[in-house]
């Protein structure tokens, strides 16, 4: 399953998939333009939408890659960011519509970084047991719809699940890209595309790409990351490790990990 696979890294991940012999089920808003075994169109700002199509999935999913985004700006960013994606998730896993050693695999951003600085506050929200109650504590906790906010609920969810996902033989992983060529960074692009870009200039790098971001989720998903969970990948060219060590001096991220 790719939810969110119409575009940019979800639709690379289903051209790489495909090309390695998978059925695939989709989920997007948007049409795909690759073959698929299912598509499902939904809406991820609606429970409504969602529980339909989870009422028509009839097969057990081996992988489930969770790519759907948006930036800030969006009316329902928290819920097609975040709250659908974990509420798929979750229903999977409580129907068995995940098979034995099955994987799961979620973008989040750089932007999540400071989750670690947040973490009370992250394990507040996924405390809430429903989608309804995800949109209560949104609204009465101000400030948090947002797309930071998003990602950094996206690496909480993926460190704080390994362990009860692992007990039931599901593993669960992310990926935090740094700047990347999409349809929706370029819609955004003096604040995703503009970001790390003296990094770029002085290692003579370009953006990084959406097969860059496929390739590296598919391995996480695959037998060959089998003793991976609960990992926080960034795939950013050693960016956040350049800055970390003050190789190339980048405060904005030693002050999203608490560093400055």
């Amino acid at each position: 399953m790719i939810v969110g696979g119409a575009s940019g890294m979800g639709r690379a991940c289903g051209l790489l998939m495909n090309r390695l012999g998978a059925e695939l089920c989709v989920l997007d808003v948007a049409e795909v333009d690759y073959p698929v075994k299912h598509y499902f169109k939904v809406d991820l700002r609606s429970q409504v939408s969602v529980d339909e199509v989870l009422a028509q999935l009839t097969e057990r999913f081996d992988v489930v890659l969770s790519c759907a985004g948006v930036a800030d700006g969006t009316g329902g960013i928290m819920q097609i960011n975040f709250i659908s994606q974990r509420y798929i998730i979750e229903n999977l896993l409580a129907n068995n519509k995940l098979s034995s050693q099955a994987s799961v695999v979620l973008i989040s951003s750089i932007a999540g970084l400071p989750w670690q600085q947040n973490l009370a506050q992250l394990k507040d929200f996924l405390g809430t047991a429903s989608w309804q109650e995800a949109e209560t504590w949104l609204a009465d906790n101000a400030g948090n719809d947002n797309y930071s906010f998003s990602k950094q609920a996206a690496n909480a969810y993926v460190a704080s699940s390994a362990l009860r996902l692992m007990s039931k033989g599901v593993r669960i992983n992310s990926i935090l890209p740094g700047p990347t060529d999409t349809p929706l960074a370029r819609a955004n692009a003096d604040v995703w595309l503009g970001f790390g870009h003296g990094y770029r200039e002085a290692a003579g790098i370009n953006y990084l790409l959406p097969e860059q971001m496929a390739n590296v989720m598919v391995f996480l998903a695959s037998p060959a990351a089998s003793g991976v969970s609960g990992v926080l990948l960034p795939v950013d060219a050693g960016h956040m490790s350049s800055a970390i060590t003050d190789s190339y001096p980048e405060p904005a991220i030693k002050m999203m990990l608490g560093l400055e």
